[in-house]
């Protein structure tokens, strides 16, 4: 019975070996013999407009990269970095660690960027998708267009100050009425600026927690119950208050209404 064992995982071994070996040619073997057939597989075109065509192998290499970048994309240039922020400012005002938790916090801001970005979105793909699939653009000219609604949504968001300051370090030249600044520019101010506009939301948001916590530590100490955490008083007061006004209403509204 052993050696039938061991036969049998010889057997094995080979058969793996030789498809390995066969994989192995076909990888090297096929190029040649796509460019002995003439298949386009790798090349790049000028119809007769003299615009560059790319081949679907390069189309489809150019899209598989591109989707590397989607999650910076998703969190960078667009209403994510705001919304994410003051999520984590106010779960950090109301006294509670991990109560919503990341997962729930990241959700509902992705779903709320979608909401946000609605409109980019929608013309991206009336401006860039549709006719790219009806093959009346090409790649470049999609690429173009997907940019146009995204440097505008992101233009509209940045503070002039942030905008020129990356424009100075960049040497960027004056641009001229109606030009937009370019994306090496334009991102980073972005980011800033959205920093800087979550914090003041945040900092909004903290101030009447923060009175909740200087009033339940002041009872506390004129009662002399120095030992006991003002935190443990106070976070059901805290937790009383944000469900009384309707807050998650009032903070998803005012995030939305702060894009437009």
């Amino acid at each position: 019975m052993k050696g039938f064992y061991l036969k049998a995982s010889g057997i094995i071994q080979n058969t793996v070996k030789h498809r390995f070996i066969f994989a192995l040619l076909l990888v090297v073997v096929s190029p040649s013999l796509w460019a002995e057939a003439g298949l386009p597989v790798l090349s790049v075109e000028t119809n007769e407009a003299g615009n560059q065509e790319y081949s679907v192998t390069l189309q489809i290499l150019g899209l598989m990269t591109l989707l590397t970048f989607l999650p910076a994309i998703v969190m960078m240039m667009t209403s994510f970095i705001r919304v994410t922020v003051v999520f984590a400012i106010l779960r950090q005002a109301l006294g509670m660690q991990q109560t919503p938790s990341n997962q729930i916090l990241i959700g509902l801001s992705l779903f709320l960027t979608l909401f946000i970005m609605s409109p980019v979105i929608e013309q991206v793909n009336e401006n860039a998708v549709q006719p790219y699939i009806a093959e009346t653009i090409t790649a470049t000219q999609a690429l173009d267009a997907a940019q146009a609604p995204f440097s505008r949504f992101m233009l509209e968001q940045t503070r002039e100050s942030d905008l020129v300051l990356f424009m100075d370090l960049s040497a960027t030249p004056p641009l001229s009425e109606g030009q937009m600044p370019p994306f090496k520019v334009l991102v980073p101010a972005f980011i800033i600026s959205e920093l800087k506009t979550a914090f003041q939301i945040g900092f909004l948001l903290f101030i009447p927690f923060l009175i909740i916590d200087l009033v339940i530590a002041s009872i506390l100490m004129a009662m002399g119950m120095m030992m006991l955490s003002p935190l443990i008083i106070s976070l059901p007061f805290k937790i009383m208050l944000f469900v009384l006004i309707d807050g998650w209403a009032l903070v998803v509204g005012t995030l939305a209404n702060s894009f437009t």
